[in-house]
């Protein structure tokens, strides 16, 4: 580091203040101020140390993966984005997470002062890398946000909404806005302010990296152009207002960039227009006596300006104003001085009254040691001791016998208002009930009026916010203690934190219980605060073993209810008898910011045909009431966050036995269907057949019986069959089949026989369905019906029935129906069927669409899936779905709703944690039946047929 060339001479200074304050006293001298007291019985070097750490914890941006603050990460990276830069970087303010540009570089121009003036202390203490280190990540920032000469990013983030919320930085998902200044819209104040920022850290930087002290001072300059050719104040143009609103003006950052460029540059025509524009700074109201009653703060630079001017050219107006300012502070002037706390503490204003005193103190050390080489022995004395006297009090010496630095000394503040060190997951100021980070080196507001009271309450913003600013001053007045009565730095810190609690888990209980099935609901909780995490690529796996005698393929999942957007669940076979359901999460952010935020419900069924849960590993840990399961895993991608699985599996390596030789029937010209004995796989299953056809792959099935098609007529073919396993193992084949196709068949003339008449079901106010009976068709066989509605072809359908959509309400259509075959022959058009549409219904009624869907079927029955959508404009209450079997199926459980049958009736009703369906909401539930499932014609809610899709 490079201390500045007007940097006083400590030692000499010092011992000429006590050896003339000593003589005074010897002489019996009234009103001579003590001697200066040794310093409290504090470590200052081990609080420097932590100061530090606290600048570190309010990183922005991506952090070095060798990060010292364990529970920090990577946020704000989408910073600029809004106006094409990359505006990360820098620091969050205070226990908030907007980037405030003035208040920000008016602490890194501190810090700077602070290292030209003691350079010593923090080489004592240890922490010069970290100083240096701390000043470059801001001024990086400082550089990106001036990509023009006349353009200055001053914010970045909106106040108000980042206000809303309450937790950690690196979870935050509200918008971020990047406001700027320029010549359109000026900010004399923040531009000022930037460039003594980087012009003060240029000085720092001109031993250890000139080429990089060289680009402050460049940005540096042009700033000061900047905020000197278009003048204004940065709070017209930025919404910072109620936060950071130069109330004094600019006035004051014209002259302090002024002066900080003198320094770095050593140009003399940056310190002559320090002085021309010291003129207009503020004066006492109704006189010309410049302000004296405040002191140097992020808003108002004056005060530290008389004390700089002074020192730089002995001007005696300057070392008066800097002399009646620091008098009010100690001894007071003309009668008037700040108030006192019984304990000590100048106390100017209510809100961060420590960071005011503190600042104070910094200058006075300072500017009394340069008073002291001037002669004015008493001076330099008193505001020495006042500055102990201050830093002290900070750090315990108060009727509290508390400190007001988080993590040093007797009874430390616990609860800062600060958001990410809270680390709340549930946006909440008092939930959980102790702060989870120990934010380190921070120095909280402290007494809100001049009577040593405190409360540490996280709550209490006003007393018990930190931020950058409160630790300016207190920084560089630590480095001047620490040059002045040394210190030693915590060799052990910092020691990285671990967790206080799982930071991610899934709880789980049991929903219902079936004999082929187990539904599940589960409960994933992102609590992280090591850092606060945010995952959109949940994945969580539900463990079960597969029965003796189960067939793997009519293992299914389906989620009834899922909190995951777009979430599937899918089964996945992890080796021999081992598999999972996965649920799917990703695209769903789950993060620490909220009740529904920091979680994701999912409720999800797994089913086979048989079925026995005691041995399978997540159900285990599955009871009644939800709780914690650590068998049930979950994961972000590929990285397993919480949770165990089954332990390794042996890999299945044993292939599957031959399939039996395949039969060939119903051989046409084209065509013929095979069928084979099935193989056998003790250990994955047999998961599919490859068909060969004259020894190349033609087809995969899963079943043990394929259709092929295509085939040439009077040829003949070799089959064989080979079956593969979930393991991937394959079979030997099967022995080869022989089998001829037909002779090519004579040309098809003969028509279809006319279809029977349509009938007419279902019947709505704008549809209907029709069924009719199939035509024959001896020769090439029947491809295809037209409908024909009021005589005019409206759909053509392969099948024997056709829905009518589009209809108009209360209106007779007449229909007919027409066979094609696959030669092109046409039949005599069906008997002509009537029917007439409903009324359409009141606005009030109920609408509704249905879909019926076979999810898996095996010999002896399948599952099915129904959803029900309401698209009227009225709650459906206490829903019930009705409809009508065809082909004999039966029901025999059901789930997300309870199903009864009376003969080929099927009633549904609503579960009864959601009997009601409210306009544009889906009831999906399934069942398992017995049978051949045959979709229904029609389906109903609350006896209204619903529209088929």
């Amino acid at each position: 580091m490079h201390p500045r060339t007007t940097a006083r001479r400590r030692a000499a200074a010092r011992a000429t203040a006590l050896t003339a304050t000593c003589a005074l006293l010897a002489a019996g001298t009234a009103g001579v101020a003590p001697a200066a007291s040794a310093a409290g019985d504090h470590n200052y070097a081990e609080v420097l140390q932590k100061s530090l750490f606290f600048y570190d914890a309010q990183r922005s941006g991506d952090l070095p993966d060798d990060f010292r603050v364990s529970w920090r990460g990577d946020s704000g990276m989408d910073d600029g984005a809004d106006v094409g830069l990359d505006l990360t970087g820098g620091w969050y303010d205070a226990g908030d997470h907007v980037k405030f540009g003035l208040p920000m570089a008016f602490t890194t121009t501190m810090l700077a002062w602070g290292a030209i003036e003691s350079p010593g202390g923090y080489t004592a203490s240890g922490q010069e890398d970290e100083l240096l280190d701390s000043l470059r990540w801001v001024n990086d920032y400082f550089i990106k946000a001036h990509p023009e000469p006349n353009v200055l990013y001053a914010q970045v983030g909106d106040g108000d909404d980042d206000h809303k919320w309450w937790g950690p930085a690196e979870a935050m998902q509200m918008e971020r806005p990047a406001f700027k200044v320029d010549a359109s819209c000026p900010g004399s104040d923040v531009a000022g302010e930037t460039a003594a920022a980087m012009a003060a850290s240029s000085i720092v930087f001109a031993d250890s990296d000139p080429a990089y002290a060289a680009e402050l001072v460049t940005h540096a300059e042009q700033l000061y152009d900047f905020a000197d050719t278009y003048r204004g104040e940065y709070s017209d143009c930025v919404p910072a207002g109620n936060f950071y609103n130069s109330w004094s003006g600019y006035q004051d950052e014209l002259v302090w960039g002024a002066y900080w460029l003198y320094e770095a540059t050593g140009d003399a025509n940056y310190l002559a227009k320090a002085e021309a524009e010291y003129d207009g700074l503020s004066t006492e109201p109704q006189t010309d006596t410049r302000s004296y009653r405040w002191t140097v703060a992020w808003d108002d630079k004056s005060y530290g300006a008389y004390a700089l001017l002074a020192q730089a050219t002995g001007d005696q107006r300057y070392v008066d104003d800097a002399n009646r300012w620091l008098d009010f502070w100690t001894t007071g002037y003309e009668g008037q001085r700040i108030d006192y706390s019984p304990g000590g503490q100048a106390h100017l204003d209510t809100w961060g009254s420590l960071r005011y005193a503190a600042n104070t103190a910094f200058v006075a050390l300072t500017y009394g040691d340069w008073l002291a080489q001037q002669g004015d022995t008493t001076r330099a004395q008193t505001y020495h001791d006042f500055g102990v006297s201050q830093i002290d009090y900070a750090l315990g010496d108060n009727p509290r016998g508390s400190s007001y630095v988080v993590g040093y000394g007797e009874n430390p503040p616990q609860d800062p208002h600060h958001r990410t060190a809270h680390g709340s997951w549930l946006d909440s100021l008092t939930d959980p009930a102790e702060t989870r980070h120990t934010l380190y080196g921070a120095l909280v507001g402290g007494p809100g009026s001049p009577d040593d009271s405190y409360t540490d309450d996280r709550g209490d913003y006003v007393s018990n916010e930190v931020a950058t600013d409160y630790n300016a001053g207190f920084t560089s007045a630590l480095a001047y203690l620490v040059d002045e009565y040394g210190g030693t730095p915590s060799a052990s810190f910092p020691q990285p934190e671990t967790p206080d609690q799982d930071e991610f888990f899934v709880e789980s209980s049991l929903n219902q219980p079936g004999t082929q099935f187990t539904e599940i609901k589960a409960m994933v909780r992102n609590r992280s605060a090591f850092p606060a995490r945010v995952l959109d690529d949940v994945r969580v796996r539900y463990w079960f073993t597969l029965d003796a005698g189960a067939d793997p393929s009519t293992i299914q999942a389906s989620t009834n209810y899922s909190e995951c957007p777009d979430g599937t669940a899918s089964v996945g076979h992890a080796g021999g008898d081992q598999y999972y359901v996965e649920i799917d999460c990703s695209g769903s952010p789950v993060y620490p910011g909220g009740q529904s935020q920091h979680r994701r419900e999912i409720q999800f069924r797994v089913t086979a045909d048989v079925w026995d849960p005691s041995n399978d590993w997540s159900y285990t840990g599955v009871g009644d009431d939800p709780a914690k399961n650590d068998r049930i895993t979950l994961s972000e991608g590929s990285e397993l966050l919480w949770g165990s699985a089954p332990g390794p599996v042996e890999p299945d390596t044993t292939a599957p036995t031959a399939p039996g030789t395949p039969v060939a029937d119903d051989v046409t010209a084209y065509g013929a269907t095979l069928t084979w004995a099935a193989s056998t796989d003790t250990e994955s299953g047999v998961a599919s057949y490859d068909v060969l056809l004259d020894g190349a792959v033609v087809a995969t099935t899963q079943d043990a019986t394929h259709v092929l098609t295509g085939l040439d007529a009077d040829t003949t073919y070799e089959v064989a069959v080979v079956a593969t396993d979930n393991a991937g193992n394959t079979s030997q084949p099967s022995d080869v089949a022989t089998f001829t196709t037909a002779e090519e068949p004579a040309p098809d003339t003969t028509a279809p026989t006319a279809p029977g008449t349509p009938a007419a079901s279902s019947v709505t106010a704008n549809g209907a369905s029709l069924t009719w009976t199939a035509s024959t068709d001896d020769g090439s066989g029947v491809a295809s019906y037209d409908v024909l509605l009021d005589g005019t072809v409206v759909a053509t359908s392969v099948t024997a029935e056709y829905t009518l959509t589009g209809l108009d309400a209360d209106t007779t259509y007449e229909v007919a129906v027409v066979a094609t075959d696959n030669a092109g022959n046409t039949s005599q058009p069906s008997g002509v069927a009537t029917f007439t549409t409903a009324q359409a219904p009141d606005p009030g009624a109920i609408s509704c669409t249905a879909s019926y869907g076979v999810v898996n079927q095996w010999d002896s029955g399948f599952q099915s899936e129904v959803s029900v959508t309401n698209t009227g404009t009225e709650t459906v209450e206490d829903a019930v779905v009705t409809w009508e079997f065809t082909n004999g199926e039966t029901i025999t459980q059901s789930w997300t709703g309870t199903a009864t049958q009376s003969g080929a009736t099927v009633t549904v009703v609503a579960p009864g944690w959601a009997p009601d369906l409210a306009p544009g909401m889906t009831w999906s539930f399934g069942f398992i039946g017995t049978g051949t499932p045959v979709a229904p014609t029609a389906i109903l809610l609350n006896g209204t047929p619903c529209t088929m899709e």
